[in-house]
């Protein structure tokens, strides 16, 4: 397996962690029969449970975009050692941006995210 296609595997692991963590949190605070039921008039999930919900969301949004990037340079049979650093940047950046989310450390936090568009970035150019 390509690297890149191997980070890719990473991120979406990455993803499943990061859905159990924010469902532990939510459960410790509100309850899993609340959990369980239709989630009508659930409250809010505050503190690090609610970063860690924010965190996994925004994964999700980048992944859809790192793995568009990724499927399609294998796609065109594109895999160079840009391509491989932008995808190791993209998968540690985002482990580096939920950790710091869900410890609540917001400037470091945005440094991560914008390290991991960087990876996306450079595997573009390459696509470009």
């Amino acid at each position: 397996m390509k690297t890149e296609l191997a980070m890719l595997v990473g991120a979406v692991a990455l993803a499943f962690i990061q859905v159990v963590v924010a469902a532990f949190g939510a459960m410790r605070q509100v309850g899993l029969p609340i959990l369980a039921g239709n989630r009508e008039n659930i409250p809010d999930i505050l503190g690090w449970a609610g970063r860690a919900a924010r965190a996994h969301r925004n994964l999700l949004e980048n992944l859809v975009l790192f793995a568009a990037l990724v499927l399609a340079a294998q796609a065109a049979g594109i895999s160079n050692a840009i391509t491989v650093l932008g995808a190791q940047l993209f998968l540690w950046a985002r482990v580096a941006y939920a950790v710091l989310y869900i410890a609540g450390i917001p400037w470091a936090r945005t440094a991560a995210w914008a390290a991991s568009v960087l990876g996306m970035l450079m595997i573009l150019s390459q696509l470009l």
